[in-house]
């Protein structure tokens, strides 16, 4: 067999995706800029990013949503440990985990279309929260995927006004994600201000 150099080709370039990190920081002021800047000094587009309070005290919990490749995804898992007051930070895209998002979308629903919205709502499990003589608001939550469809779904009615929260996400199974593991330096401050 001879070899014939035109047969060599490079190897194809990762190719990038929606990864979703999930980052445990110490709830202070500030963390959000520092975490922010640290996105836009390596100019990676956040996609969506949720904070919310956890069931420790004193520690909040990211859900970021990045466009990156793999080799990416390491480096901004490995630079957000570099941030004092992050905690854990775990790429949870390939693991098993319930995603969802929740969208508020107030739509055009006179008398005549009135019926036809309800019926869209009901099909997709959303929900009415407010009714006023021209409009509803749809309360819908679930993949991204299902809360866009019923967004394009409602499109040709007329939105009005929508909000999204962005994704969270947790791993499935017993076993959580915990703010302290073993291999980071950090640790979660007790109520009384000391370190464990």
């Amino acid at each position: 067999m001879k070899f014939n150099p035109n047969a060599i080709t490079e190897r194809p370039a990762e190719r990038r995706a929606l990864h979703t990190i999930v980052a445990y920081v110490e709830d202070k002021p500030g963390v959000l800029s520092r975490i922010a800047g640290l996105f836009r000094r390596r100019a990676y587009n956040i996609d969506s990013l949720t904070v919310g309070r956890t069931e420790v005290e004193g520690v909040s919990r990211m859900t970021i949503v990045v466009e990156a490749d793999d080799r990416q995804a390491r480096l901004i898992e490995a630079n957000l440990y570099k941030l004092v007051n992050v905690l854990r930070v775990e790429d949870v895209t390939y693991e098993q985990t319930v995603e969802r998002d929740l969208a508020l979308v107030k739509v055009r629903a006179d008398i005549d279309q009135r019926t036809q919205v309800l019926q869209m709502v009901e099909v997709y499990g959303a929900r009415v929260v407010d009714v006023s003589p021209q409009s509803l608001m749809v309360e819908v939550t679930g993949s991204e995927s299902k809360v866009q469809s019923l967004i394009d779904v409602l499109e040709p009615f007329g939105i009005i006004e929508m909000v999204r929260t962005g994704s969270i996400a947790m791993t499935r199974g017993p076993e959580p994600l915990t703010a302290d593991p073993h291999f980071v330096a950090a640790s979660v401050p007790k109520q009384n201000g000391a370190a464990r």
